[in-house]
């Protein structure tokens, strides 16, 4: 990725972050724009999206950012307009890293607990002596 492209992802970024809070955050959730991925030509901006909604499926959500997609575009445009010639066109995509991050940690905590539960097993062997 040029220099030009990342400039580009990071203003992309920051901003349609703030679209997004601002308008089509429901209540209650918290929409964080997670990573913006360009294309060479800075054409297609592929943004992802971390949806963080206690005790709500967080599907609707995304289904809404859909729906609205050609207007956070040209809410986008209004912003930024004079840096880039041609506005991107916006695909969104569920950025799942936090769940892969849990679940990773959680195999890694069932690791932890097996070998301690097995030294636990192998030190109440060990001090019994043999006869």
């Amino acid at each position: 990725m040029s220099i030009r492209t990342q400039k580009v992802a990071s203003v992309i970024q920051k901003d349609v972050g703030d679209i997004l809070q601002r308008d089509y955050q429901p209540a209650g959730t918290f929409i964080t724009v997670t990573q913006v991925r360009m294309t060479d030509d800075l054409s297609i901006a592929k943004i992802y999206l971390s949806v963080f909604s206690p005790n709500r499926d967080p599907a609707p959500i995304y289904e809404q950012i859909d729906e609205y997609q050609d207007e956070i575009r040209y809410k986008l445009a209004s912003k930024i307009r004079h840096q880039v010639r041609r506005i991107p066109d916006l695909l969104f995509f569920h950025d799942d890293t936090a769940e892969y991050v849990n679940k990773i940690e959680s195999l890694f905590d069932k690791v932890k607990e097996s070998r301690e539960s097995g030294s636990k097993n192998k030190g109440d062997d060990s001090g019994k002596e043999e006869s």
